[in-house]
């Protein structure tokens, strides 16, 4: 049996963390917890979008990934964590949970990254679509990563960042 885990799919938005955590799920069985959906559905509610709503979105994922981890269940987080107040709960509840914290930071080549983020639709109820602005701003507030993580560039093709991502899992399983 495979020892249960936290994976962090992080990165700016439109640097196709969505896209290398849903590759993943689907490759290992494991499911994705994605803050945006969260946000989406509690905004769903009649609730005002504010920085509280994009807070409690954090605390769902991390309160559906305790119980995952709880009956012993991986599971994939699908966020950007700009800050080290979002990652440092992520590493408390791998502490806690006394489960591996592996993180994947997606990166692209900037020209690419606003080429795909103008192409992209997501149609989440009550969240705009995400501007190059929007990501030049966010990049300001992204803080570098202390935690040791797994470095992947989205400008590869998804095959290969696939196996990339999926060998820096299993190197990080068998060192437990």
């Amino acid at each position: 049996m495979n020892t249960p885990k936290l994976i962090i799919v992080s990165g700016l938005p439109g640097s196709g963390k969505s896209t290398v955590a849903e590759g993943l799920a689907k490759n290992l069985s494991i499911p994705v917890l994605s803050v945006d959906p969260i946000e989406s559905a509690i905004l769903l509610s009649g609730i005002k979008r504010s920085f509280e709503t994009g807070l409690a979105a954090y605390e769902v994922a991390e309160a559906l990934a305790s119980e995952q981890l709880k009956c012993g269940l991986s599971v994939i987080i699908d966020a950007v964590n700009p800050v080290q107040e979002a990652r440092d709960m992520w590493n408390n509840l791998a502490r806690k949970q006394t489960v591996p914290l592996i993180i994947i930071e997606c990166v692209i080549d900037r020209e690419l990254h606003r080429e795909r983020l103008e192409a992209r639709v997501r149609n989440m109820h009550g969240i705009p679509e995400v501007t190059w602005e929007d990501v030049e701003n966010r990049r300001k507030e992204y803080a570098p990563w202390k935690e040791e993580r797994f470095v992947l560039d989205t400008t590869n093709p998804h095959e290969q960042n696939m196996q990339q991502a999926l060998a820096y899992i299993q190197l990080k399983e068998q060192a437990v």
